[in-house]
């Protein structure tokens, strides 16, 4: 799979207990873009954050685990990207979707692995 230099970050801000249905956003998430041959997906994990509701999530020992932050992350050509967007509107029901400019210095994968 190639890149162009010139792409667009997507990154959708949830919570771990955020769902479609019974499965978890973020893995939804992370099996669409691969479904449509997205060029990669990563869900990071926050220690701590709050969204539009003010509710502070945290990793605090006393409250460990307690439905934190994520961030999944995709890089990919604007055009597929935007397409991608149209099915996020329709799943994600709380956290925020940005979209940025990025300059993409390169891709690659293993020979023999598949792109």
């Amino acid at each position: 799979m190639h890149l162009p230099s010139k792409a667009k970050r997507l990154r959708v801000y949830t919570g771990e207990w955020d769902k479609i249905g019974s499965q978890p956003l973020h893995e939804a998430i992370v099996e669409e873009a691969a479904r449509r041959g997205l060029a990669g997906a990563t869900v990071l994990r926050g220690v701590s954050g709050f969204g539009a509701n003010s509710r502070v999530r945290t990793s605090k020992i006393l409250v460990l685990s307690q439905d934190l932050p994520l961030i999944v992350e995709i890089v990919d050509a604007g055009e597929k990207i935007n397409q991608f967007l149209t099915w996020l509107d329709g799943v994600v029901q709380e956290g925020l979707v940005t979209v940025e400019d990025v300059d993409v210095g390169f891709y690659r994968h293993k020979l023999g692995e598949k792109a």
